[in-house]
């Protein structure tokens, strides 16, 4: 039902620990090559959310201009996505009268914009209406309902929100760089949309995108994202509790996680010793050396924790048979050693790694797990844009609208 979009498209991941920006161009048959890819340090965001706007669109303008004189290209919008401000994923039935008549591409517009009306909350906006099945009178189960003739049109979506404020904050940040804001895009959707195959979209998987300051669930089943979901936990709070727990820096906290950090202890751990700088003291001024087995008795605890926040949701949501025995890790956190080990232990899961797939152009440094995210964006736009944008033409007054008028305004006064 998607028609494939061609030409120049510009994604936009902004994270708690970095800002990555990549430009990619759309051919005819589908096929999708990387021109530029520029990145910089996050600065002035938390949690998914922006907390400082001129850090933030520092750090933004930074990673886009890297991007467009890699590329040789100029921008005007882009592809953003929202990881934090609490996604929510909620699912609702639409019926529609359709007269015994042949079911168009209008219907299924009209069906599909009701979940644009249904958000309960007033504080948050929506994201996406995605259809999970169709049916046409009593008959159930329908992947595409055009061309077939019924009464009555069924349809489940599960309607994707976050945040209203949190939104409203990336178009004012993006606003200051004068860029406008083309769609958002639920984080953990569109890195299901990069690392996962179709066998595992249509059987069933959970994606697990471990970010920097938050950690995002999606589901997919049957070809369709069916719950969304964000913990706001990440890699930043490992770091801040091996800070806290050896009166350490940050600085020399991250290094550690990176280099001798481990999800998993082993025997060795209490033999090997490890270089601990004491926050305050100079540099080699007085060696203080711990054993490995107390940076990992920091670290394992932050990472269970995280992982049975992640099962708890996924119980609440009535999605732990759906969702299968496959787990997908991503995200720039789960590549911390023993991470994939210990996610298969508490949700008792087959997992595997998760890395963008099917897109040409991506150097081997930016071809992790950390952008996953980024290359979604890219994939969405290509597949998915069409769509967006049929609904977003029966509902002018919707949150894509609302975003690109205070992008104007603020184009216009800054």
């Amino acid at each position: 039902m998607n028609k494939k979009r061609t030409g120049l498209i510009a994604a936009l991941d902004m994270g708690s620990s970095k800002i990555c920006c990549l430009l990619a161009h759309s051919s005819n048959d589908g096929g999708l090559k990387v021109l530029g890819v520029g990145h910089h340090a996050s600065k002035g965001i938390r949690s998914g959310a922006v907390i400082d706007m001129d850090a933030a669109q520092h750090a933004t303008l930074t990673a886009i201009s890297a991007a467009e004189e890699l590329a040789n290209e100029t921008i005007r919008e882009v592809i953003v996505n929202v990881s934090g401000g609490y996604l929510s994923s909620e699912k609702f039935k639409f019926e529609l009268p359709i007269s015994g008549r042949e079911v168009n591409q209008t219907d299924i517009r009209r069906a599909l914009a009701q979940g644009n009306f249904c958000q309960r909350d007033t504080d948050y906006e929506v994201l996406h209406s995605l259809p999970m099945a169709y049916s046409l009178d009593a008959t159930k189960g329908i992947r595409d309902p055009r061309g077939m003739f019924a009464e009555t049109l069924g349809v489940e979506i599960n309607v994707i929100s976050t945040r209203a404020a949190n939104l409203r904050n990336l178009a004012a940040c993006l606003g200051r760089c004068h860029l406008d804001i083309e769609v958002a895009v639920a984080g953990p959707y569109a890195s299901g949309l990069a690392c996962l195959v179709e066998d595992e979209v249509d059987l069933g998987v959970t994606i697990i995108d471990m970010g920097g300051g938050t950690t995002t669930i999606a589901v997919f089943y049957d070809g369709e994202v069916v719950h969304a979901d964000s913990i706001p936990v990440g890699g930043h709070f490992v770091t801040s509790d091996i800070a806290r727990g050896l009166s350490t820096s940050v600085a020399h906290a991250e290094r550690m996680k990176t280099l001798y950090g481990s999800a998993i202890s082993s025997p060795a751990d209490e033999r090997e010793l490890i270089d601990v700088p004491l926050i305050g003291e100079e540099i080699n001024n007085q060696p203080n050396h711990v054993p490995r087995s107390l940076l990992n008795g920091i670290i394992r605890p932050r990472i269970e924790e995280t992982f049975e926040l992640v099962r708890n949701k996924l119980e609440s949501a009535g999605l732990d048979r759906i969702a299968g025995r496959r787990l997908v890790l991503t995200g720039g956190a789960s590549q911390l050693q023993g991470v994939r080990e210990l996610a298969a232990l508490v949700l008792e899961k087959q997992v595997r790694m998760g890395r963008p797939m099917r897109i040409s152009g991506l150097a081997e440094a930016t071809s992790g797990p950390a952008f996953s995210t980024c290359a979604g964006l890219v994939r969405f736009a290509a597949e998915k844009h069409s769509d967006v944008r049929d609904q977003l033409d029966a509902i002018p007054t919707g949150v894509s609208g609302r975003i690109s008028r205070i992008g104007n305004w603020l184009k216009g006064n800054f």
